[in-house]
């Protein structure tokens, strides 16, 4: 008996020595974890710095001597920080545990003591690039709707935008208003770029057209197909934007000009169940390599699926739903080899003084389709920018283009959203970027006219 004790004993101590050298920090640096508060005792939290040195959250003491939280830019970066109060969002949750650390010199830390000043936090700084989402931010105006720009060869985040935005310095008043009948059903602490479902439109004409390579990969380059704006499949009326005639046209062609039609004709001859397998393969109905809050976009086609489904699905419509992450981590597996690099906001963690306290690392999730693939795909998503239904756009820029435009129907009445993804600089890509602009209908704006604001941004800095 006494033997046992002795062996159980021993167990409970190297347990003990080994979670305080290898666990404690992860468990305790959960955001989820409500003690990381009680460090707020002695130390002021920390900044929120964007990648090139501007700060967008800090702490000040307001009229009564308290520390609050101020951000200097108000609404732009507002789904980044997130907010400090009434619970926590966004970076202000992500880094809490970092942001009320100190790893300030041990001089300092006495003479604070002595004084009963608090230590200052370590800062954490972002991936996120202040002149790209400043350049979101403005080019986004009234619109809803939401960015997300990625560096697809690290999984760096540099612009996350969602609108409607608020200003989280002042949470308290919104909160009051949330609380309200009218405020209730409000959206506007949804983060549209990690959140927001969304039909994904035409841009998923890119997954159909990977799923008819993969079935056909000897002969897709001999397809060809006569669009004359309108078919019926399976029982299902296709009609081209303005019901527009593309007449004889090519795969490439068919994707350049966003050729409803053809891509029906496409989806209707499908293999259901290894158009699933792909899917599934690519993050659909998954969940994603992302820290922070997300929704799991879907994708409902499988082997038991009614033939008159394929039509819809293959153009984007039906009931496939996407968030722009998602939608921007799949591009950005195209752009890098058809290897996806884990997405991430936190770039490191300083003291107060500049000096590096930890460092967060590029990390590959792995592979979402060959090299090959991912090439096929790349030219001809040039076709889009470069004749197709993009090119308007980035005709004459000092960059190049791979990407794909969509309009997305959300009722009967025709109102739509407008997409954008796609990568700057195919042969050797530098940024992926997102747009959705919400009820197109209504403002105009389209996401390809967006994301042309923000690689100009990119550019000509």
């Amino acid at each position: 008996m006494t033997y046992s004790m002795v062996i159980v004993f021993v167990a409970m101590i190297a347990y003990v020595i080994y979670f305080m050298e290898f666990k404690a920090e992860t468990v305790i640096a959960n955001s989820r974890n409500i003690r990381q508060d009680s460090f707020a005792d002695d130390v002021e939290k920390g900044d929120i710095i964007t990648s090139d040195g501007v700060v967008i959250a800090t702490s000040t003491t307001d009229e009564e001597g308290k520390t609050v939280r101020s951000y200097p830019y108000a609404n732009t970066f507002a789904h980044v920080t997130g907010y400090d109060k009434y619970g926590k969002s966004g970076l202000e949750l992500e880094g809490n545990f970092y942001m009320l650390r100190s790893h300030i010199n041990i001089f300092e830390k006495v003479v604070k003591g002595l004084s009963e000043e608090k230590n200052r936090g370590d800062n954490v700084i972002t991936t996120v690039d202040f002149d790209l989402q400043t350049a979101a931010y403005n080019a986004m105006g009234y619109c809803e709707g939401a960015v997300i720009a990625i560096e697809p060869s690290s999984g760096k985040i540099r612009v996350m935008l969602s609108k409607p935005d608020y200003n989280p310095s002042e949470i308290d008043y919104l909160w009051e208003y949330l609380q309200t009948d009218e405020g209730s059903s409000s959206t506007i602490l949804l983060n549209r770029a990690t959140q927001g479902l969304y039909a994904p439109g035409s841009t998923f004409k890119v997954m159909t057209l990977l799923e008819y390579i993969r079935e056909n990969p000897d002969t897709y380059n001999n397809y060809t197909y006569d669009c004359y704006g309108s078919e019926i499949f399976t029982g299902v009326d296709i009609h081209c934007n303005d019901d527009t005639a593309h007449y004889t046209e090519s795969l490439k062609d068919s994707l350049a000009y966003s050729c409803n039609v053809s891509f029906a004709n496409i989806g209707v001859d499908l293999d259901y169940g290894k158009f699933r397998e792909s899917m599934d393969g690519l993050l659909y109905n998954s969940e994603l390599p992302y820290d922070g809050d997300y929704s799991v976009s879907s994708f409902d086609i499988d082997s038991s699926s009614r033939r008159d489904e394929l039509p819809q699905t293959a153009i984007g419509q039906g009931n496939t739903e996407i968030t722009p992450l998602h939608n921007a981590l799949i591009m950005c597996a195209i752009a890098n080899g058809g290897v996806l690099m884990e997405p991430y906001l936190m770039e490191r963690v300083e003291n107060d003084d500049g000096g590096n306290v930890k460092k967060f690392k590029s990390k590959s999730y792995g592979e979402l389709m060959t090299s090959e693939e991912a090439q096929i795909l790349t030219d001809y998503m040039k076709s889009v920018c470069d004749y197709g239904t993009a090119s308007s756009y980035f005709s004459g820029s000092s960059y190049d283009v791979a990407g794909k435009t969509g309009t997305a129907e959300y009722d009967n009445e025709g109102n739509c959203n407008s997409w954008f993804v796609g990568f700057s600089n195919p042969d050797n890509p530098d940024l992926v970027v997102c747009v959705i602009v919400e009820d197109y209908n209504t403002y105009g704006v389209s996401g390809t006219w967006v994301a042309k604001q923000i690689f100009d941004a990119y550019y000509n800095r």
